[in-house]
């Protein structure tokens, strides 16, 4: 096992958010947290950020946390810059600490060997609010995509996709 190296223990955030640049089919996602001065942003997969909507829906479920009180406007979890990601993400972890009574998501860099001796670690800790923030604007962010077929689950580019479920009828699956 790697030993940590903690880059960043931004303990608490400021802020917390998710963002992607680009075009649908070919956006870059980010998961980004403020503390004072420090910008400390993440690379990161789409995936990545569906599953840690989902963690932190289901971690505030069991902890029995309800929906925060305000709204949220977009503006406010949009992507600061700058946007220079310090490395991309490998994996991800969620916990909470009740001492704190703050959620902490963790992050490891994606190893550029195959066994490094030690992996790249950034924690940022943040209240269950701010939490179902990022939880939220993930998912808004998640669905500006491109469209997903009916069919099959696959994302539909501008011009179609194959589509294996149409079974040979018709070239490309296309949206109507």
């Amino acid at each position: 096992m790697p030993e940590a190296n903690i880059l960043y223990d931004l303990n608490p955030v400021s802020h917390l958010t998710v963002g992607a640049l680009g075009e649908p089919g070919k956006r870059t996602f980010f998961i980004q947290g403020l503390q004072d001065s420090i910008v400390v942003t993440l690379a990161s997969e789409k995936e990545q950020v569906i599953a840690l909507s989902r963690g932190i829906d289901e971690i505030l479920e069991r902890l029995g946390v309800g929906a925060p009180a305000g709204l949220m406007r977009e503006e406010e979890m949009e992507l600061a810059e700058p946007i220079d990601p310090i490395f991309r993400i490998g994996q991800l972890g969620l916990g909470y600490d009740a001492a704190s009574k703050l959620l902490v998501l963790v992050a490891y860099e994606l190893p550029e060997e195959e066994n490094p001796a030690t992996i790249n670690v950034v924690r940022f800790w943040a209240t269950p609010e701010q939490m179902r923030m990022v939880a939220r604007h993930a998912a808004v962010i998640v669905a500006a995509g491109r469209p997903l077929c009916v069919l099959c689950g696959r994302p539909i580019d501008p011009d179609g996709h194959f589509c294996p479920k149409r079974n040979g009828h018709g070239d490309k699956a296309t949206l109507t």
